[in-house]
């Protein structure tokens, strides 16, 4: 019986033995987990937060999906503040770089605009914000903002030229109005009239796509 009972632990063992060896072991990065090629980090105020809309609605979330339905696997991180203005991001951007971006979308300069800011203050801002980030090899794209004439026209005037200005002096891909086609528009826009819907967003993000393709094509030489 003994002998019996020797050779019936013996097989289990083998069994148990065989079963193992065929197992992958487990990742440690998660089985559903995508991997990454690199790290886009989206910079800027409410508009990138995403205010009043759910997290998967906002503009971040939606250009990962969108990168990735493309077969750009990009984790896109969304770092925006409500209430952010171009003087908030500058004293944040080392923080920003912890998150260790390859690119960096940075929509700023909205709340300077309605608070009335020196246009070259906001200028002055955003190229050291760039400069820090090319510091640092990292690919800017720089979103586009105007603002409306309550301030006058030349305040509005002056504000909507920062951007093409700073995109030539630095050498930045601009997308030239980061609202177009969203801005205005009551069925693409929350009660506020500033914050788009889920609709807007979408817009957004088809708009964007091509400027940070362009992008992504700027960063291939470092990430291959």
């Amino acid at each position: 019986m003994k002998k019996n009972r020797r050779l019936f632990l013996l097989m289990l063992f083998l069994i148990f033995f065989v079963q193992s060896c065929g197992e992958e072991p487990p990742s440690s990065s998660g089985q559903n987990e995508p991997a990454y090629k690199g790290v886009i980090v989206t910079v800027g105020d409410s508009l990138t937060e995403g205010l009043g809309v759910e997290e998967e609605f906002a503009y971040p979330s939606r250009l990962e999906k969108k990168l990735q339905s493309l077969g750009y696997t990009y984790q896109v991180i969304n770092a925006g503040i409500s209430g952010e203005t171009s003087s908030g991001t500058l004293s944040r951007i080392d923080w920003v770089l912890t998150l260790k971006p390859d690119m960096v979308i940075l929509v700023i300069g909205a709340n300077d605009g309605f608070r009335g800011i020196n246009p070259d203050l906001i200028k002055a801002n955003i190229i050291r914000i760039i400069r820090k980030l090319k510091e640092n090899n990292v690919v800017v794209v720089l979103g586009g903002m105007q603002i409306v004439q309550n301030l006058g026209v030349d305040y509005t005037a002056a504000f909507e030229k920062i951007y093409p200005a700073i995109a030539r002096s630095e050498n930045v891909i601009l997308i030239p109005f980061f609202l177009a086609g969203v801005a205005a528009n009551p069925k693409l826009n929350q009660a506020d009239g500033i914050h788009p819907t889920k609709e807007g967003y979408q817009v957004i993000v088809d708009n964007m796509t091509p400027f940070v393709l362009k992008a992504i094509k700027a960063m291939q030489p470092a990430t291959n």
